[in-house]
């Protein structure tokens, strides 16, 4: 068997996989609160022939397909002055109710609409602590957040954002937006000394571009030795076909 043309197929798969999920965290290089996404590989090795009659032969080593997960490095924050706006310090997420449940963001772009309501840019509810909506008065001046993200607003205080801490271990999945859900309920952050949010500010996505792009060559180059690889030992086989068919 050439065990070496399927070795050699499944690493041009777990490079494809790589590949794309490079290319989306450089197009997303720019977008506030996104997540870039890694990918992890393990190697499957098959068992070995033991068939009556034929010659020992050791299992042969594969690349897995792969599994995507999102990283929790926190991004650049960069000040703009908008009182609605607020980067996230550590590692908690703000909550917000989408059409399909609740999910989680560092997108910290925030609006009040016509009613006072604190929403998202694309007009999903900000949640509290206990999920509840936040709700403000449209007709007071800009709110202030403290760190913990407790609101005040014209003297009184409107309540607080929720900031809800991702268990260790969780797996994170991609949902609106650059918001996320998690198989394992997140639960409320207590910890303010080291975790919460400053206001008039923004997290960048964290995603290196200088980085990914660096690895985006790597895999290009990656690729075209396997293609090649697999070129030499199709004409090497096509080679061998003739010399049999001549004899």
């Amino acid at each position: 068997m050439q065990s070496n043309i399927y070795v050699a197929l499944s690493a041009q798969l777990s490079l494809q996989r790589r590949l794309d999920t490079l290319a989306n965290n450089v197009a997303n290089v720019n977008t506030v609160g996104f997540r870039g996404e890694e990918v992890s590989f393990e190697e499957l090795v098959s068992q070995p022939d033991s068939s009556p009659g034929q010659s020992s032969n050791n299992g042969v080593s594969f690349v897995s397909k792969g599994e995507n997960h999102i990283s929790t490095k926190t991004g650049e924050i960069t000040q703009t002055g908008n009182p609605l706006d607020v980067a996230l310090r550590g590692d908690v997420w703000l909550a917000i109710q989408t059409p399909n449940g609740v999910a989680y963001t560092r997108d910290g772009r925030m609006q009040m609409n016509s009613e006072g309501g604190l929403t998202t840019l694309e007009g999903y509810p900000v949640l509290d602590a206990g999920g509840t909506a936040v709700q403000l008065n449209p007709d007071d001046p800009p709110p202030t957040i403290n760190k913990a993200g407790t609101i005040e607003q014209a003297g009184n205080n409107m309540g607080a954002l929720g900031l809800y801490r991702m268990p260790q271990g969780a797996k994170l999945t991609r949902a609106e937006g650059v918001s996320v859900v998690s198989d394992v309920p997140p639960v409320a952050e207590l910890d303010f000394l080291h975790n919460g949010v400053v206001q008039g500010y923004i997290e960048k996505s964290n995603v290196n571009p200088m980085l990914e792009m660096t690895h985006l060559i790597t895999i290009q180059r990656n690729f075209q030795a396997v293609s090649t690889m697999l070129s030499d030992t199709e004409t090497s086989l096509q080679d061998s076909l003739k010399a049999l068919a001549g004899s």
